[in-house]
């Protein structure tokens, strides 16, 4: 039997806004793992969120880059969140966006790549050192269209693109580019705050698509519902989810009377032609890490030598 610890069933109340007896309980019941106590809490009616929300840990900044056709979106990451404060980190961050952008999203031939004399590898080696902090570049993304815009959005700028979220979004479209750049941001605005799963439902996860439906099914026989009943609940279930985790389905946030689908198609007429969303990338900073809690305020005594 797992040891369900205080930090646990916190991180499952965040996730899912249930009460916290609640949370210990499901935990327990499930051994300790966070998917299962969550799908436990769903089936049971408890959780308030219908889909699990990362837990963001790691500290930097994430940058996003794009010019005309193309645009990157990279993410460095940091020991604290002083860090994004330090000009030289920023600069960093930038410089490796820039790189990004000439050389392709590839992790290994970023740090390879050049500035100068000195490789992108040997320049974060040289933050390391003089910052005192250990970072990494943990990944890279990048879009390109044969005609359009690639735009950007970035949420919590410290800096000129850099923040603690980056969206990039492709418009494939013959019509006029600054139109499509000022549609491109709204877009990926969207992005950034309704946090899309794919552009529409066949670009899910089928074991996504599949947990959805064995929640609902569950939660509803557990009510008693028949079997031929509960089918077409779930059938009518993952439309809704759809709408909540699909781009395209979703209620525009800048007019939520309309789905994405046709804010972007009312929008052909003042660009000039059609317009595809060809694809977007959206990074949250640090999600999917976990970082180890501390007492910040130990950590400066034991600095300073007190007990």
């Amino acid at each position: 039997m797992a040891t369900i610890t205080a930090a646990m069933v916190k991180e499952l109340r965040e996730s899912t806004g249930a009460g916290m007896m609640d949370c210990k309980a499901a935990l327990t019941e499930n051994d300790g793992n966070m998917e299962a106590a969550q799908d436990w809490l769903r089936k049971k009616g408890l959780s308030k969120a219908a889909k699990k929300s990362g837990r963001v840990a790691a500290e930097g900044l994430i940058g996003a880059l794009t010019k005309g056709t193309k645009g990157v979106v990279v993410e460095v990451n940091s020991e604290t969140d002083f860090v994004a404060r330090n000009g030289q980190f920023q600069g960093l961050v930038k410089m490796i966006a820039q790189v990004a952008f000439d050389v392709g999203a590839d992790v290994e031939k970023i740090k390879a790549a050049k500035v100068g004399d000195v490789t992108i590898e040997a320049a974060i080696n040289d933050a390391i050192a003089t910052i005192g902090e250990n970072m990494t570049l943990r990944r890279a993304a990048s879009l390109e269209v044969t005609q359009g815009v690639v735009s950007n959005y970035v949420h919590g700028a410290v800096v000129e693109g850099a923040g603690k979220m980056g969206v990039i979004v492709a418009l494939e479209s013959p019509g006029k580019a600054d139109e499509l750049a000022t549609l491109g941001r709204q877009i990926a605005m969207h992005i950034a705050a309704a946090n899309p799963l794919a552009l529409e439902p066949s670009g899910l996860d089928p074991a996504v698509v599949k947990r959805e439906k064995d929640v609902l099914a569950d939660k509803y026989r557990q009510q008693g519902k028949p079997e031929n009943v509960i089918e077409k609940i779930v059938e009518s279930g993952l439309k809704t989810y759809y709408k909540e985790v699909c781009l395209l389905e979703q209620a525009f946030i800048h007019d939520t009377g309309k789905s994405v689908a046709q804010a972007v198609k009312e929008a052909e007429g003042k660009v000039g032609g059609a317009i595809k969303i060809a694809g977007f990338v959206r990074y949250a900073l640090g999600e999917g890490i976990e970082k180890q809690e501390s007492d910040f305020a130990a950590e400066v005594a034991a600095a300073s030598g007190k007990k």
